[in-house]
């Protein structure tokens, strides 16, 4: 019996925990998420601190205008200089610098007659001041971004480059995060041969595979390897074996359905394979399955059968691989499978049995992107389907959309 893509997904993901934990370099983490909650380790600002360049002063000193302050101190960032402000004073603060004792405020060197001037007194001289200035102006206050303790980054998080720099400052030079899953991409067919092979007419070159393996790196799961397997029940059996040994995803292309030399399932049953589901209610890709694997010390292996036609396998490795992967790698299950909400660029039409993953590309229009469906000449039209940005997901039992009507759209590459 079919299921429907959204149960699919819920069996997938109710049997994908995130993989153990390991500690990194900060430098290396880029892309990784993290297994811990990283915590402030003082105030954020540790002091208060100039907003700007210009002049620490006590504002009550500038209730009458102009007023003349004596210079008493410069105080550069990072210096340890503390020169007291003194009614009558002030003192220059460049970005960034600690407020020195005595001051509320700090003035724009621009408020000033000499900074009108592009000029800056000397210590020991006086500064003009030509504009009023309200207590804690231009401050940045000692804990107003986070305190000591606070949860900065959440367990969950993937580390990109702001977060990176958000450890960093919190002196993370190693940070604990997920490992990321190794995967083994299996491609069957008696037919299918490597890509710089030569070919005959009733062969084809490997392009599944390589996609896979493209899409593989661009999900953050670089370095997986590609075999090709002949369509003989006991060698696919044997690679599963062998594949599961070492990998936490196996994804095989080929061989999912129910024709004679449609191996997979009996393989996969063969090794003692666990069923999750074979059969979605979805176009492409209706044969697809699932099964797990317990290998030794109790590790489980993730395995996804995508049917060979190449807009299979991508709806496939969107829908349900990529989810699963990113559930590995650390993320929460909400987070587990991209999806933007955009309007159609023009009306479609659909016969309605299943759901339907439409290939289309974005469209850029004066009121926004749209998603403009691709016509195509089947599953196998991996050149229409290389046009995509992605599938918008039309729901089963739905025959007519108008232009403009909202669709869920999965991305299948980085939005430019």
């Amino acid at each position: 019996m079919l299921i429907t893509p959204q149960e699919a997904l819920k069996i997938v993901l109710s049997a994908v925990k995130p993989l153990k934990a390991v500690r990194r370099a900060l430098r290396a983490s880029c892309g990784w998420v993290l297994a811990q909650d990283l915590r402030a380790d003082r105030d954020q600002p540790p002091a208060d601190r100039s907003a700007m360049d210009g002049y620490a002063v006590r504002s009550a000193d500038l209730k009458e205008l102009p007023a003349r302050l004596h210079l008493v101190g410069e105080i550069p960032a990072g210096s340890a200089s503390r020169p007291r402000v003194r009614p009558g004073t002030c003192a220059l603060v460049l970005t960034g610098a600690n407020i020195p004792p005595g001051a509320d405020a700090v003035v724009m060197q621009e408020h000033t007659a000499e900074g009108a001037r592009a000029g800056t007194p000397a210590i020991g001289e006086h500064v003009t001041f030509t504009e009023p200035v309200s207590r804690g102006e231009n401050i940045r206050r000692r804990g107003e971004e986070a305190r000591r303790g606070d949860v900065l980054l959440k367990k969950g998080t993937a580390l990109g480059p702001l977060q990176i720099g958000v450890a960093a400052g919190i002196g993370k030079a190693r940070v604990l995060v997920h490992a990321r899953p190794r995967v083994r991409v299996l491609v069957t067919g008696q037919e299918v041969r490597r890509t710089g092979d030569p070919v005959a007419a009733h062969q084809l070159r490997d392009s599944n595979g390589p996609a896979l393996v493209a899409a593989l790196e661009l999900a953050g799961s670089p370095g997986a390897t590609r075999r090709i397997v002949p369509d003989d029940l006991g060698q696919i059996a044997q690679t599963i074996r062998s594949a599961a040994r070492e990998a936490d995803v196996i994804v095989i292309t080929g061989g999912v359905s129910v024709g004679k030399y449609d191996l997979v399932p009996s393989a996969l049953e063969k090794v003692g394979a666990r069923f999750g589901f074979h059969g979605v209610n979805m176009k492409p890709g209706r044969p697809q399955l699932y099964f797990t694997l317990r290998a030794r010390g109790g590790r489980r292996t993730h395995i996804f059968g995508l049917p060979g036609n190449p807009m299979s396998v991508m709806t496939g490795f969107h829908e349900f691989v990529l989810p699963a992967l990113r559930r590995l790698s650390g993320l929460p299950e909400a987070s587990c499978r991209p999806n933007m909400r955009l309007p159609l660029a023009a009306r479609i039409r659909s016969k309605g049995r299943r759901a339907w993953f439409a290939p289309a590309r974005l469209v850029r229009t004066e009121w926004g992107m749209v998603a403009e469906v691709i016509g195509t000449h089947g599953s196998a039209d991996i050149i229409a389907a290389s046009a995509a940005d992605g599938a918008a997901a039309i729901p089963a039992g739905v025959r007519e959309l108008q232009e403009g009507a909202l669709v869920d759209f999965r991305p299948w590459r980085a939005i430019p």
